[in-house]
């Protein structure tokens, strides 16, 4: 049952960095786009600019549970990687309950009434010609949090199937 779960968490946040990948090809192309069009033709959109940054920061919000599905995210590996699997486990099972799921489930229930505020209000850019709907990224924000409990329970599972010794030791469930 823990197995099934951790891996049904996994293939969610494995969804999440396809998203991101796809919203950096987005970004690649919106960049490209402006910058032809603002020396070649001598035309600017704000729009285009704001939704540069859009992009950025849903790409590295999304990609954030995908990282910590895979074991990519920041820590002192200098320690970490000398350590045995079961330590390793508890140390990812104590950082995932004490650090992890408190603070994203924190910034998701703050970040929530953030986004209805923005929706509520109608929210939009302060530049002419800028993106109407602000509330859009900044809903981003609670939604990746709730992501990254998402996959931050996936890790959880893997250290408890891994302190079980339901799965190899050796097995970091990374892609």
């Amino acid at each position: 049952m823990l197995q099934k779960l951790e891996r049904l968490c996994n293939r969610f946040s494995d969804l999440l960095g396809r998203i991101a990948a796809l919203l950096f090809l987005l970004l690649v192309l919106n960049v490209f786009y402006d910058v032809v069009a603002r020396y070649l033709f001598n035309s600017v959109s704000i729009g285009l600019q704001e939704l540069e940054w859009h992009l950025y920061a849903s790409i590295f919000l999304l990609g954030i549970p995908y990282a910590i599905r895979t074991d990519s995210h920041v820590r002192v590996d200098i320690i970490y990687d000398r350590l045995g699997a079961r330590l390793k486990a508890l140390i990812d099972l104590c950082g995932v309950i004490f650090l992890l799921l408190p603070f994203v489930l924190l910034v998701a229930w703050y970040g929530s009434s953030f986004a209805f505020e923005s929706w509520s209000l109608g929210e939009r850019s302060g530049d002419p010609g800028g993106l109407p709907y602000r509330w859009v990224i900044k809903a981003v924000i609670p939604f990746a949090c709730l992501s990254m409990a998402v996959a931050g329970v996936g890790m959880l599972l893997r250290s408890l199937n891994t302190l079980r010794d339901m799965m190899p030791p050796d097995e970091t469930g990374a892609a």
